[in-house]
């Protein structure tokens, strides 16, 4: 399958394209910033800004699908990145009859989602991290997700939870709507973002996912996720 990954150069992003070539998939990697792209069999590079409609237009044009592992730093003024390069990709998308669409959204766009026995979560984590340092991104996630709702494309809302890094795949756990953890490995997300595409489990739904085995170092994950810059 030739796929599009929007973001391919970030975190989630260079798990995701590693992790579809070496399972056979040919791989457009659409990005600012193509020198950090090694050239490998099966990679094409495309560079575009995601919220430019030219640019994407031009990079889905000739794939079977589109997964969009774009992210943004925590910041306190407006962010609109996520909704724009949705109406920017669905309308791309429909453009050139490319159905198939996986993006990466978050747990707290679910507005039930409490993990269960996640006291530390519940009274430090979430109020300061979630719903203060990232408000304006989890608003915007939440636009994109009204964007994507709103098309006839097989979309699936792909929403983890507390992203951290970790070097391998686990045996992580998805459910429908949102998963019952506080984290989810890159590794792990990248997978089963790879695994849905085959499956079909989610279409036209939201699919949670969480690792279970491993879990991050607390202070490191604030600091690198919603403090320090690249």
């Amino acid at each position: 399958m030739r796929i599009a990954v929007f973001g391919a150069n970030g975190p989630t992003g260079r798990h995701l394209t590693d992790q579809a070539l070496a399972t056979g998939h040919e791989v457009v990697a659409v990005t600012r910033r193509p020198g950090s792209l090694p050239a490998r069999p099966g990679l094409t590079v495309a560079v575009a800004d995601a919220t430019d409609p030219a640019a994407v237009d031009a990079a889905i044009g000739g794939t079977d699908a589109v997964l969009s592992a774009l992210g943004a730093r925590f910041r306190k003024e407006t962010i609109t990145m996520y909704s724009a390069s949705a109406t920017a990709i669905t309308r791309a998308m429909a453009r050139h009859g490319v159905k198939r669409l996986l993006a990466v959204s978050s747990s707290i766009a679910d507005p039930n989602w409490r993990p269960t026995g996640a006291h530390f979560f519940h009274h430090v984590l979430d109020p300061l991290v979630n719903r203060r340092l990232g408000r304006t991104l989890h608003e915007d996630m939440r636009r994109m997700e009204t964007v994507i709702h709103r098309t006839d494309l097989d979309w699936t809302l792909v929403r983890p939870s507390g992203l951290f890094e970790h070097p391998v795949v686990t045996a992580y756990h998805t459910a429908g709507t949102s998963a019952d953890g506080v984290f989810t490995a890159r590794a792990d997300l990248a997978a089963s973002m790879l695994r849905e595409l085959e499956e079909r489990r989610y279409v036209r739904t939201a699919m949670g996912v969480i690792t279970t085995t491993v879990r991050p170092n607390i202070a490191k994950l604030i600091w690198n996720e919603g403090v320090k810059k690249k």
